[in-house]
């Protein structure tokens, strides 16, 4: 029997969102015959923990805020020691690896930048691959952009989780990465279609646009909000529904008491389970200044729910414009006008959702993971 190739990932918390939801789905279908895989999680923390592959070998590392005190002095404690802990440790990468780690590896992997600066200063004598899913165009702080990318130079291989991704990276730094490739994310359609059946959701006006993301400023919802008030003031009756939680989570609260619109812009917050919310809507909007490869792009397409999205990212290597999904440009007319027009002739979205059905088959997953598995094995003999 050959020697399985061993594999460390490295990652944060497990709270909902998409490189979570890669990352899992990655730990679940790398063949096991090949890969020997550890995952270290530094906070045993969020809502998706519960859902790492069993037979995967787990190493947390600090407990997560689930976990802790409800006492307030105790928890405050509690969180003094974990940060104070996580400190040492990071100045101190081989006393990690010798007294938590504890153990030798082939591959080491950061799944997305945060950890880029942890497996780069491991010990080991490990291959070691990044993988890269953000548009860097939109961050106006350029000092952090350089980081990252100048870091994504010091890794044997980086996996880009779009085109886009990588050539923005080319048109505005002038830097390439010759060791790379552009794997896409991969999108589970048959779990997807069972999950959005598994609860009943009524909505109490109809049509609906739902729409799914972390609450973050860059994700526009600020925006979509003034654009659904304004259709209500021209007459298009309709409502707003938002799976997701984040920091804009009281900006956004208090942004729809002072436009009147609690009622019908519905902040729905983190769904562990998200799908039958937007099974149960018309349509689905995405008004995000920047994006990758998003998942949830394809898993609505998978649900045959017709999409008004931004054109930003990798989104249009994933739309077929005016045929499987409908591209708009990030700002509050354009938006506005992709919007207005599933409203008032219900013909377009009609021939969207119609052409849905053949779109899912742009996501072969197993390619997918082939083409991980590819990486893997060509990085360790080169080792």
């Amino acid at each position: 029997m050959h020697q399985k190739i061993k594999v460390l990932f490295r990652h944060r918390s497990m709270e909902m969102g998409g490189v979570e939801r890669v990352l899992l789905d990655l730990l679940e279908n790398l063949p096991r015959d090949l890969f020997d895989i550890t995952f270290f999680l530094t906070l045993n923390q969020g809502e998706l923990r519960s859902d790492i592959p069993k037979d995967i070998k787990l190493i947390t590392f600090q407990k997560g805020k689930e976990d802790m005190s409800t006492n307030k002095f105790l928890r405050t404690f509690q969180l003094i020691k974990r940060n104070l802990t996580l400190l040492f440790y990071r100045k101190n990468p081989k006393l990690l690896y010798k007294n938590i780690i504890r153990d030798n590896f082939d591959i080491e992997i950061a799944p997305t930048y945060s950890e880029f600066e942890n497996i780069l200063s491991s010990p080991l004598k490990s291959k070691k691959i990044a993988w890269f899913h953000t548009d860097v165009s939109y961050d106006p702080d350029r000092e952090r952009v350089l980081n990252r990318i100048n870091n994504l130079k010091k890794f044997d291989w980086v996996i880009f989780g779009s085109k886009q991704t990588r050539d923005v990276i080319k048109d505005l730094y002038h830097i390439e990465y010759p060791k790379s490739s552009v794997i896409y994310n991969s999108i589970k359609m048959d779990e997807i279609k069972k999950k959005s059946t598994e609860f009943p959701v009524n909505y109490d006006l109809h049509p609906v646009f739902s729409s799914m993301g972390r609450l973050h400023s860059r994700k526009n919802y600020h925006t979509l909000m003034n654009i659904h008030r304004k259709l209500l003031d021209e007459g298009f009756l309709h409502a707003v529904a938002v799976i997701g939680g984040g920091g804009e989570m009281e900006n956004l609260k208090k942004q729809a008491a002072e436009l009147k619109v609690e009622k019908t812009f519905l902040l729905l917050d983190t769904q562990t389970n998200p799908y039958p919310f937007i099974k149960n809507s018309d349509f689905f909007v995405l008004p995000s200044e920047s994006e990758s490869y998003p998942l949830t792009i394809g898993e609505v397409m998978g649900l045959n729910i017709p999409i008004v999205s931004t054109n930003v990212g990798g989104i249009p290597e994933m739309i077929n414009h005016q045929e499987d999904g409908y591209l708009v440009e990030p700002d509050e007319n354009s938006i506005y006008e992709g919007m207005k027009l599933f409203l008032t002739n219900p013909e377009i979205p009609a021939k969207i959702k119609n052409n849905t059905e053949k779109a899912i088959e742009k996501f072969d997953n197993q390619k997918i993971y082939n083409e991980v598995t590819e990486v893997f094995l060509s990085q360790y003999q080169q080792k």
